[in-house]
């Protein structure tokens, strides 16, 4: 029998092909022990939520969906009628409790000049009476000197009742000082005890002012709250507000995506990361700029599986086990030497193949 001819073209393509996948296989291998890679990487930016912090209906929308906004810009205001009556009742409030305190304070200034006069009568009165002890020593003494006078009959009875009158009369002039000084001491007292009470009423009332100047600074912060201003530049999400609604403090209505700071959340599988650290470099490539090449660095590895931070965790502990390789969130920054204006166009979401650089 005649052999077939053996068909050199297929035999060059079969060569070329084996040698173009052992290269390739080489290539992989070589490559796979100095890097690791995954498609299972998305960008991240801040999205942060706008969140009103008073209720109230809606008067006007300044943004539309998509819009680019500054830090500060006035994204929509709340009808702050309602702020306004209130701030207007917090500052008669205000003027009340400062009316009250000065009162009080004129209470406190009237009682010690009261306590003052009080404490001169009775110093004064305590000076009468020693005058008046005197006084009564001396008419003392004379009455005793005449009345002996007055047995050996050396005196008249006109003189010896003289002297004893002006004994008496002393005697009820220092009884009456007496009297006097314990009026004046009792007075004090009552006056030291309305300005006691006094002092309590104004530590009420200077207790009272500054509760009614927080009403006053609350009132003012609920009303500067009905005008919604952006915390962060960047690009507002879809806008689902218009006027004549109603919304509640801590109502999330829509997002601003912070454009200048860009991130990758790359899942790595468990098997992949026992050779990867913190600093080493990364190739991010993104699908939608392919002709882009970003770089980053490994920042952080986070503290638990993907599937531990999901709404229902699985529990190996009951059921058939089937050993699944987990993915481990990693989270790489994009240098500083990327083009910024391409990482402003990165949108959250996005899908990317990272490239670990090992060593």
């Amino acid at each position: 029998m005649e052999k077939k001819k053996t068909n050199k073209k297929f035999i060059l393509i079969f060569t070329i092909l084996i040698i173009v996948g052992g290269t390739y296989g080489i290539y992989k291998y070589v490559h796979s022990q100095s890097h690791e890679t995954t498609d299972d990487a998305q960008i991240e930016k801040n999205m942060n939520p706008i969140i009103p912090r008073v209720t109230g209906y809606i008067t006007k929308v300044y943004i539309k969906d998509n819009d680019f906004v500054k830090k500060g810009d006035t994204l929509f205001t709340i009808d702050n009628n309602d702020y306004l009556v209130k701030l207007a009742d917090a500052n008669a409030a205000l003027l009340a409790a400062e009316g009250s305190y000065a009162a009080a304070k004129a209470d406190i200034a009237s009682a010690a000049a009261n306590i003052a006069v009080s404490d001169a009568n009775v110093q004064s009165a305590g000076g009468n009476i020693e005058t008046a002890k005197i006084r009564l020593g001396r008419a003392t003494n004379d009455y005793e000197r005449y009345n002996n006078l007055y047995k050996n009959h050396s005196i008249t009875k006109q003189q010896f009742e003289q002297s004893l009158a002006a004994k008496q009369e002393a005697e009820s002039q220092l009884r009456i000082l007496q009297q006097q000084q314990k009026a004046s001491s009792y007075q004090k007292s009552v006056i030291v005890a309305k300005s006691n009470v006094s002092n309590k009423q104004t530590e009420v009332a200077a207790a009272n002012v500054q509760r009614a100047q927080a009403m006053v600074d609350a009132a003012k912060l609920n009303l500067a709250y009905t005008v919604v201003t952006a915390s962060v530049d960047g690009e507002v999400s879809k806008v689902g507000i218009q006027p004549g609604q109603l919304v509640q403090p801590g109502q999330s209505l829509f997002y601003i995506i912070n454009s200048s700071e860009a991130w990758v959340i790359a899942n790595f599988k468990e098997t992949q990361v026992n050779k990867m650290v913190v600093g080493q470099k990364v190739t991010i490539n993104v699908d939608a700029y392919p002709d882009t090449q970003f770089e980053g660095t490994i920042t952080s590895f986070s503290p638990a599986t993907g599937a531990r931070f999901s709404l229902l965790p699985p529990d190996n502990a009951t059921g058939n086990f089937v050993k699944t390789i987990q993915r481990l969130p990693v989270k790489i920054s994009l240098n500083a030497n990327n083009d910024a204006e391409k990482v402003k166009l990165l949108r959250p979401g996005m899908n990317a193949d990272v490239d670990v650089h090992l060593q």
